[in-house]
């Protein structure tokens, strides 16, 4: 009886794996489209980010907003470097006695950007400014075509 139950299922995932349009499920050629980086469907990446003006280290009002919306426009280049080149995680768990004991992650973001365009700077509520960012899918490709020569540099020496 387990056999027989064994031989259904192999034989029903055999058919889903034809169904799925690919006959070598197994293929180590990846499909173009699942590959295609997210930005080539797109011709502009788009970043926002945030600062609270009271926290800005300054007595005077006018350079506390000013110092908010550069730390805003620096958390934008932020979250356009984390679309051109991704982000280093690094992840740790302690298991003890099969209960976790800790959980921790850091995230790192290291790249260049160049040619963004400033879309807008706006006050949010009476405390935040907001600034986002675009960047052109040819800047883009031309960034990464430069983070890899720098790589193969790198490499080499």
């Amino acid at each position: 009886m387990r056999s027989t139950w064994a031989g259904w299922i192999l034989m029903a995932l055999l058919g889903l794996m034809h169904g799925c349009g690919s006959t070598d499920f197994f293929s180590s050629e990846p499909d173009a489209s699942f590959v295609e980086p997210m930005v080539e469907r797109r011709d502009t990446l788009t970043a926002t980010g945030y600062a609270v003006i009271d926290v800005q280290p300054s007595d005077n009002a006018a350079q506390r907003r000013l110092l908010a919306i550069r730390a805003a426009k620096l958390d934008a280049y932020r979250g356009l470097t984390e679309q051109v080149y991704g982000q280093y995680l690094d992840a740790t768990t302690t298991v003890a006695d099969m209960v976790i004991r800790s959980d921790s992650f850091r995230a790192r973001v290291e790249g260049v950007v160049y040619g963004a365009n400033l879309v807008q700077i706006e006050p949010r509520g009476g405390d935040t400014y907001e600034v986002t960012l675009s960047l052109d899918k040819s800047i883009v490709n031309d960034l990464r075509v430069l983070y890899l020569e720098r790589a193969v540099l790198a490499s080499r020496s």
